[in-house]
């Protein structure tokens, strides 16, 4: 029987590359996901570019974002938002921190990210916002202190994403592909938002559209469709992570690489 602690670590390292693969993340960004049985712990890689992660990477960590078990190699400074948000928000399941170019035009100018086609409803009608010079003056703006966690938190409150002023975006979901589509989709409408406004009017969804549309969004076989998807421009690019191990995960890296021989056959 697969290991559901092996299986986490994999999805983890496959989101990752996935997100950097689609845009979301870069060198830098980070995914976690809560534990599948100790909600008091959170899964979260080592200090590595996304792209680059294998399920090996992957460290656990307390809600005081303190490692179980020390590690010999760079913890990410900034896991503090992750325990912080895991400690606020007994929902979450899976959180993203990123940089994404798409996104940082309206961190930097302070222009809320809005609905503005129906994929968009993934985040909600209102993102808020963070900005860390309000509580803690000038810093070098990576949130590494549990006061600048829990502050950046209590900014998320019910939210699905928070803008952070000047630095990026941080993203929860209720499983591990919520978040990556609500990742995308949450850049995707960045982008769109910002072309119709220089097309000189942004029509956005309406209260009752972005309630509707939201709750398709997050069905599994929505979540599940875009996992897949994203999964197999993952498998083309031959980015999927090497080590794969007895997991859930593994088939569909497996079904991906079945369809790539049948086409190179052809």
């Amino acid at each position: 029987m697969p290991n559901r602690l092996d299986e986490v670590r994999h999805e983890i390292a496959l989101a990752s590359r996935m997100l950097a693969h689609e845009n979301v993340l870069d060198a830098f960004g980070h995914v976690s996901m809560r534990h599948p049985t100790d909600p008091g712990r959170y899964l979260l890689s080592r200090s590595r570019s996304p792209q680059l992660l294998e399920p090996g990477d992957i460290l656990e960590y307390t809600l005081d974002s303190e490692p179980v078990k020390p590690p010999a190699l760079p913890m990410f400074a900034e896991r503090v938002i992750h325990g912080c948000i895991y400690a606020a928000r007994p929902d979450v399941m899976a959180v993203c921190h990123h940089h994404a170019a798409a996104v940082l035009p309206f961190c930097v100018a302070g222009v809320p990210i809005e609905p503005v086609f129906h994929l968009g409803a993934a985040t909600g009608e209102t993102t808020p916002f963070w900005d860390q010079q309000d509580e803690f003056g000038d810093t070098n703006l990576l949130v590494r202190l549990p006061a600048e966690g829990r502050s950046l938190a209590r900014a998320l409150g019910q939210h699905s994403a928070v803008l952070l002023n000047r630095h990026g975006a941080t993203v929860v979901g209720a499983d591990i592909r919520e978040l990556v589509s609500r990742c995308v989709f949450m850049c995707q409408n960045a982008v769109y938002q910002l072309q119709a406004h220089m097309l000189g009017r942004v029509d956005k969804l309406r209260p009752g559209e972005v309630k509707l549309a939201s709750t398709l969004n997050a069905l599994p076989n929505v979540t599940g469709r875009t996992w897949e998807y994203w999964t197999m421009r993952l498998a083309e690019a031959g980015r999927l992570p090497r080590d794969r191990g007895k997991t859930s995960g593994k088939k569909w890296g497996a079904s991906a690489e079945k369809v790539l021989r049948g086409k190179r056959r052809r």
